[in-house]
């Protein structure tokens, strides 16, 4: 503690006693500093020239003056405070560096800066010298107007646009630039011009924009042009990260100070702003985006030299990166000379400075508004349908021009009202109305749903096909409301004609939830009652048809509290009911099969509790193998092959052996396990029978791959028991379920007077498919059940082939809506559409002594994507598009000659053109437009996929018999 050398009596200083003395003034001295803004004393940051306030000045001259008035006798006390001193003086040298203020006009000064913002639209890696686009320029006049006396942090700042410029952001020849010859007042239009260089203000706090002044009434697009150009004004000092609003809306926004360089990073993901978009449902089908936006402010004596800002927008379609977008904007503001200006308008208030200036001006968001330009010579939508209802023919359902014309007329219903929809649906004839029923349903909007709700009657079963087309194209839904959810949950509720249809309805209830969910919209009302429901009348159902329609509504579902459920009617149901409950749990990921679940599976397949079906058992055993199956479970399930049913036993062995070859998870324990000799022996790697199980690749390629699976199972009898054909595309993060045919038939030995397996004794004769398309289980198609009906089916048929499947469905369905930081409005749009004509056909020979069924799938594919940028008085955009069709025909050919039948099944796809095309464009509101095209074509060549060795090995005799047999009887 400081002692006062023998002058305890003396005052310290003329007109201060002892309680005023320099310690309690040096300790609120001390407060005083305490409460300065904060000062980040290792800022970077190059020093910016500050004055010094009043308050802090006369505190170091009082420092100052009581130094100099204590005596000569008291060394250590002037010591003590000579330290003191120069500590004070280091702490505010180092607080001056690093203070957070954001960029200071100087009083009476005019700064004069160019200004230019472009855009630019390409594909990914083009090069923006070939790029559409256009530039904006102009002069932009700044200067102070007013600061917060109490605050020099506290400023408001004019900013005028002067001599607006529009023109190509790359050079062109005169007769494809679309501005040659028009003055900028033509180009935008004369109150549009005026608007956009009328000033606005902003008052600056501490670098960030409090708030924005402009004229209430003006432009939404002019606006958004000075929106952008004060953004860049807004800016801190010091390195750090905040939430800022701009333009863009509020943000994450991270600065990096260096010197006399500040680096802007904008997170565009985390802007809060209102958009308008969708995406697809699955990652395959659906566009990888990327956004990012960097601005990097050079400063000299504590105002911008120099700004440069850049924002990236990327697109690329997930299944075909190739096919894609890119939008580039850029602003320049370089400083071009500093002028004498106007004084400062004296005020207390930036309120009392605004009302002085001029009353018109009013303080609106920063963040940009939603503009959006219409279209004046867009054909209607009765006008666009009868351009296009030729293409739309069921005849032509399998070409490409007919996923173009569907996604052309998705298009425009999403712009139509309710009353516009109905007139072309109730004027539309029967062989064309399913199709628009497809285009109405896939549009996704409340007209489009409120009109269709109007137009059919789930009470009137004459409209079966149109509801049925109606409600799968509901299945199929990119981004579906919970509003369709509610409405199909009233009609399921009601009074349906047809019990299919009843049935198809909660399936799909089923599919909308599963989608919901995966959206965060497990809680929604909607949701919770649909779910409910489905569960309750489950519980509550007693006839076999009711409790399949909603076991196959949790299979689309894939609910994980219906777990439990599904569990008990795999492990305690009879027939169909068991197997469909096994596969529904085969369609969850494996990260939700508990121990629970693999206990279940293990009762089931090696039958611990009862006898099975081969075909639940060999699905138990399926879902432990594809859900890391431990060493046991693995050694338990090799062990039983050998004990098996003959067929079940060459089926095993062929799933274990397709493991092994196709590398799948599982295969790294199997081949542990394999090195038990007890497990693996030739007795039981010999087993004899036509069974099988194969997977193979049909691409393989840099963005996705694809695979097929075949997997057979036949009765002892040489019967075909189940035939499950499967193709999935996958990328490094997820897959896509694309297709599943089941073929599943039953108690059919007594037609051949065969003994049936154990557990299939009282098997009724059945034989029916179940599909999976993208995802959505569909209905089950039963071709016969019971024997009088086989029979009356066998006899009635013909060789024509039979329509199955044919619609229209929307698969890749992206829209996002961009705020450009420029101030122009962008959007990205990619629809894919799949036209698809799938039919079959049967026929028998007695002189070959063979039947012969072909399944036909004819496919059409058409993408389209739009990439926009709308600045009302000009558009700049690319257009891009990929075609494709192909066949694809299952064959299987049966001789019934002998005993077992030789089956050979054949899988062969026809050569697939494949074109691509990318138009680049820019346009004016008058009709002038320039346009690049580019465009390549190819073919796919046909391909017959190979199966299995053995299916190889069958079908060589098939054919090898059939010159054999020409001349025999049957």
């Amino acid at each position: 503690m400081m002692q006062d050398s023998g002058n305890s009596g003396q005052d310290l200083a003329p007109g201060r006693n002892r309680a005023d003395g320099p310690f309690i003034q040096r300790e609120e001295w001390w407060q005083d500093l305490l409460v300065l803004p904060a000062l980040e004393i290792n800022s970077v940051a190059k020093p910016v020239a500050l004055s010094a306030s009043s308050t802090l000045s006369a505190h170091f001259l009082e420092v100052l003056t009581l130094h100099a008035a204590v005596r000569s006798s008291a060394e250590s006390s002037m010591i003590l405070l000579t330290v003191l001193f120069l500590c004070i003086i280091s702490t505010y040298s180092a607080s001056v560096k690093g203070h957070t203020t954001g960029p200071s006009l100087n009083n009476d000064k005019l700064y004069k800066f160019a200004y230019s913002a472009e855009v630019y639209v390409d594909q990914v890696k083009a090069s923006l010298q070939k790029s559409a686009g256009y530039r904006i320029s102009s002069g932009v006049d700044v200067n102070l107007l007013w600061r917060n006396p109490d605050n020099d942090d506290d400023q408001l700042v004019k900013i005028t646009m002067k001599d607006v410029q529009v023109e190509n952001v790359n050079e062109r020849p005169a007769d494809k630039n679309i501005f040659k010859g028009k003055s900028t007042e033509k180009i935008i239009g004369k109150e549009y011009l005026e608007a956009l260089q009328r000033p606005i203000m902003v008052e600056l706090v501490r670098g960030k924009i409090k708030t924005f002044y402009s004229y209430q009434n003006e432009p939404g697009f002019t606006q958004n042009i000075k929106r952008g150009l004060a953004s860049l004004f807004q800016l801190q000092l010091h390195s750090g990260s905040s939430r800022e609003v701009d333009i863009s809306g509020k943000c994450d926004t991270t600065y990096h100070v260096r010197q006399d360089q500040v680096t802007k990073i904008k997170d565009l993901d985390s802007c809060e702003i209102e958009k308008k978009g969708f995406t697809s449902h699955n990652k395959i089908l659906d566009i990888s985006t990327k956004a990012t936006s960097a601005t990097v402010y050079v400063l000299e004596d504590s105002f911008i030299k120099s700004i440069k800002a850049e924002e990236n927008f990327v697109f690329a379609l997930n299944y075909r990166r190739k096919t894609g977008a890119k939008i580039v904007s850029k602003q320049r503001l370089e400083l071009k000379s500093v002028q004498a200006g106007t004084g400062l308008i004296a005020a207390k208030q930036v309120a009392g400075v605004i009302k002085t200036l001029d009353p018109n001006y009013v303080a609106i968001a920063l963040e940009a508004e939603p503009v959006k330009s219409e279209c004046k010579k867009c054909p209607s939508l009765s006008e666009h349908w009868k351009n296009i209802r030729e293409q739309m023919h069921p005849d032509k359902l399998s070409k490409p021009d007919a996923a173009k014309s569907f996604l052309s007329f998705i298009q425009n219903i999403r712009k139509a009202t309710k009353e516009e929809i109905l007139k072309i649906i109730k004027s539309e004839n029967k062989e064309l109305l399913p199709q628009v029923v497809d285009a109405v349903t896939s549009a996704q909007t409340p007209e489009s749903l409120e009109a269709m709700l109007e137009f059919l009657d789930f009470k009137d079963a004459s409209t079966f096909i149109l509801q049925e087309r109606f409600l799968y194209a509901c299945g199929f839904a990119s981004h579906p409301s919970e509003t369709l959810l509610k409405s199909l949950t009233e009609k399921f509720k009601g009074d349906v004609a047809s019990q299919e249809i009843r049935e198809t309805l909660v399936i799909v209830m089923g599919a909308l939830i599963r989608k919901l969910c995966d959206r965060d919209g497990c809680k929604l009302p909607a949701v919770a009652e649909a779910k409910r429901l489905i569960l309750n009348r489950l519980e509550k159902a007693s006839k076999d048809d009711n409790v399949q329609m909603y076991l196959l509504a949790l299979k689309n579902a894939l609910l994980p509290e219906a777990i439990p459920v599904l569990l008990k009617y795999a492990e305690s149901g009879e027939g169909p009911i068991s197997s469909l409950a096994a596969t529904a749990l085969q369609r969850y990921d494996p990260s939700f099969l508990t121990k629970e679940v693999k206990e279940t599976m293990n009762r089931i397949y090696h039958q611990t509790r009862k006898i099975h079906e081969k075909t639940v058992r060999t699905t138990a055993a399926a879902i432990l193998l594809n859900s890391n199956p431990s060493y046991m479970e693995v050694k338990n399930i090799l062990l039983s092959i050998g004990e098996l049913p003959m067929e079940m036993n060459k089926y095993m062995l062929s799933m274990i052996q397709d493991i092994l070859r196709f590398e799948m998870p599982s295969s790294k324990t199997v081949r542990q396990v394999l090195k038990d000799m007890r497990a693996h022996n030739y007795d039981r790697f010999s087993k004899m029978g036509s069974s099988s199980a194969y997977t193979g690749y049909i691409t393989r390629g840099p963005d996705v791959s694809s695979t097929y699976s075949l997997d057979i199972l036949y009765s002892g009898s040489g019967i075909l028991r189940r035939s499950n054909m499967n193709i999935r595309v996958f990328d490094r993060s997820t897959d896509l379920h694309a297709i599943q045919v089941v073929l599943e038939a039953q108690g059919l030995e007594s037609i051949i007077a065969a003994t049936p397996d154990e557990g299939e004794e009282n098997l009724d004769s059945f034989a029916g498919m179940s599909a999976i398309l993208f995802g959505f289980q569909l209905r089950p198609v039963t071709f016969f059940q019971g024997y009088g009906d086989l029979m009356s089916k066998m006899l009635s048929a013909t060789g024509d082939p039979m329509n199955v499947v044919k619609g229209l469905v929307l698969l890749t369905d992206f829209l996002q809506e961009i705020q450009l930081q420029s101030g122009p409005t962008a959007s990205a749009e990619f629809m894919g559409g799949l036209a698809i004509d799938i039919s079959g056909g049967m026929e028998f020979s007695l002189w070959y002594r063979e039947s012969k069924t072909n399944v036909k799938n004819r496919v059409a594919m058409f993408v389209a994507g739009n990439t926009e940028v709308d600045s009302f008085f000009v558009k700049t955009g690319m257009e891009t598009t990929l075609e494709t069709e192909t066949a694809l025909d299952f064959i299987s050919t049966v001789q019934f000659s002998q005993y077992p039948f030789l089956v050979c099944m054949q899988m062969d796809r026809v050569d697939s053109p494949f074109r691509t095309h990318m138009t680049k464009y820019e346009s004016l509101p008058s009709g002038r437009r320039y346009t690049a095209r580019r465009g390549k074509a190819a073919t796919l060549a046909g391909n017959e996929y190979p199966l299995h060795q053995e299916n190889s090995n069958m079908c060589k005799k098939v054919f090898g018999a059939k010159s054999d047999s020409a001349g025999g009887w049957f």
